[in-house]
């Protein structure tokens, strides 16, 4: 790929977050509701779409397993799949809810179900309690050391090295931007704001490709290579090529994220990636600037 810049995701990218993030959105709905889905689950919400944001996947899951208790009469791949066919995201989960549950069962459901409470739960669980009170303010909910110590750093520092110096490196992540900071340090890539967009930034996160373009032309960029863990990521890609068909944006799925193996191979190229690698390591070998 003749690329003269590259767009990194953090999330399965930058950092391995599957005992972090993905942690949080099980034990926060389950600290909440007293049950939740399986780890395995959230790659299912992953492929529907739409759920570039946790916060939105932990209150997606939070509602089917308190749809479940009124007799929701669909296991986890089917509501998901049934999002998908709703275009993906929590909107979608609610009209799957709504369409399936007579009104007295919704009523039920929709009076126990507290996102604001889940999110906070989340967040401390995910960030610890010393960080809770420095970003969130107030008192945590619950008192934890925090998921986010636990991330294992994915890129190399001889990645970090090649992708800066021969390319303008940006970043694209659905964190808000003190968590993104803090992966980024920890991963030693020091990205200037203009060149980062962050859940803070935008109100449309993946796939919709306004904030991959804007970095497209902050840079000047004629080639973009986009890597990310999700299909949504790939997707964004795509989209910009249609939204911006002077560029040429090509979309790379990463295998150290929820997708993997053979079948996340499959459903990346299913979703248009130009090439699927199985880390971001791989990706200095793949590009010509």
């Amino acid at each position: 790929m003749q690329v003269d810049t590259v767009v990194l995701d953090v999330d399965g990218v930058l950092v391995d977050v599957a005992d972090s993030y993905r942690r949080a959105i099980v034990e926060s709905v389950e600290r909440v509701h007293g049950e939740t889905i399986p780890k395995a689950g959230v790659q299912a919400f992953k492929d529907a779409g739409g759920f570039n944001n946790d916060w939105a996947l932990s209150d997606a899951a939070a509602l089917f397993v308190l749809a479940k208790r009124e007799g929701l009469a669909m296991s986890l791949e089917a509501f998901t799949a049934e999002i998908g066919k709703h275009g993906g995201g929590l909107d979608a989960a609610e009209a799957v809810v709504a369409a399936a549950l007579d009104a007295k069962s919704r009523e039920r459901a929709y009076g126990d179900w507290d996102p604001n409470h889940l999110r906070e739960v989340f967040q401390a669980l995910y960030l610890g309690s010393e960080r809770y009170r420095e970003i969130e303010g107030g008192e945590p909910p619950v008192e934890a050391s925090g998921f986010i110590a636990d991330e294992p750093v994915i890129v190399t520092p001889e990645t970090v090295e090649r992708l800066t110096s021969e390319y303008a490196v940006c970043v694209l992540t659905g964190r808000p931007e003190a968590e993104a900071e803090i992966a980024l340090e920890r991963v030693g890539l020091d990205i200037p704001e203009e060149r980062r967009f962050t859940m803070d930034d935008w109100e449309e996160g993946k796939p919709h490709p306004r904030a991959l373009v804007a970095l497209a032309e902050r840079c000047d960029a004629e080639a973009v290579a986009f890597a990310g863990d999700t299909l949504d990521d790939v997707e964004t890609a795509v989209n910009a090529r249609e939204a911006d068909p002077a560029r040429t944006y090509y979309g790379v799925g990463v295998l150290t994220g929820g997708l993997t193996g053979e079948e996340g191979r499959r459903k990346y190229e299913d979703a248009g990636a130009h090439v699927v690698v199985d880390s971001v390591n791989d990706l200095p070998d793949l590009l010509d600037g």
